[in-house]
């Protein structure tokens, strides 16, 4: 059973039911940016798991590779609810990858901090992820004149669409409540009292979250008002020096 008494039955249902309201309310090109947000979402979640499966590969679990998640297949990585969650309301997951943490035990470093590395793994991999596109964007608007008209645009919003559902994927898991990253780096720094309050309240913290990323003021959900400026800061920074860094060679 999930927080409030809802099951994971229910919760699925819920979730499928929001979804195909938010999808028919968007229109023809809603449908069709949702459409060019695919491959960004498969981009984003697949490097997310790739990158908890082998953090954890390297500090001596080798369950994710028992279960078929060191590769970069994106079929062995989504959850088609997370899919439906990150298209529709622009914060979604991926399929949780497991471990067991007692492999951990023979790393120099402490158990917590190994699952705190498995953790933050996957978001600095969606942020390098949207750095290597920020630069291929640059490129190809300095090298190809016609790239903002090819296909209508239609690459270049696939490519903007990857950087910035990378940020906002590296971002929101970064939050520290359960059950998202986060939650998990910060638990390291926690003494025992405080790991215990988070570990049985994490399912009420996950409906939370889900109302917070679906309930909408002027036309926006609330986390992405308020996630949106970092996210705008974030591309902006890496726009300045991946510029900065082609302007010395132009």
């Amino acid at each position: 059973m999930f927080g409030f008494g809802i099951d994971k039955r229910t919760l699925y249902i819920l979730l499928a039911i929001l979804a195909v309201f938010t999808i028919a309310s968007l229109g023809t090109s809603g449908i069709l940016g949702i459409l060019l947000s695919i491959p960004a979402v498969l981009i984003a979640l697949t490097f997310h798991e790739f990158a908890h499966a082998y953090a954890a590969d390297k500090l001596g679990d080798d369950t994710p590779r028992m279960q078929g998640r060191l590769n970069l297949n994106p079929m062995s990585h989504i959850d088609w609810f997370g899919i439906i969650m990150l298209v529709v309301a622009g914060f979604g997951w991926g399929k949780p990858v497991q471990i067991d943490r007692r492999n951990f035990s023979n790393n120099k470093i402490s158990t917590s901090a190994a699952e705190a590395i498995v953790a933050i793994a996957g978001p600095i991999m969606n942020f390098l992820i949207a750095f290597v596109f920020t630069i291929i964007l640059f490129v190809l608007m300095l090298l190809v004149p016609s790239f903002l008209s090819l296909l209508d645009g239609a690459m270049y919003v696939i490519i903007l669409n990857i950087i910035i559902i990378n940020i906002s994927l590296g971002i929101f898991n970064l939050i520290p409540i359960p059950p998202l990253d986060g939650s998990k780096v910060l638990m390291h720094f926690l003494p025992y009292n405080g790991k215990q309050w988070f570990e049985n309240n994490q399912y009420t913290f996950y409906i939370v979250l889900l109302f917070l990323v679906f309930i909408r003021i002027n036309g926006a959900s609330i986390i992405s008002q308020i996630l949106t400026p970092a996210v705008q800061g974030i591309f902006s920074g890496m726009s300045w020096i991946v510029t900065s860094v082609i302007n010395l060679f132009i």
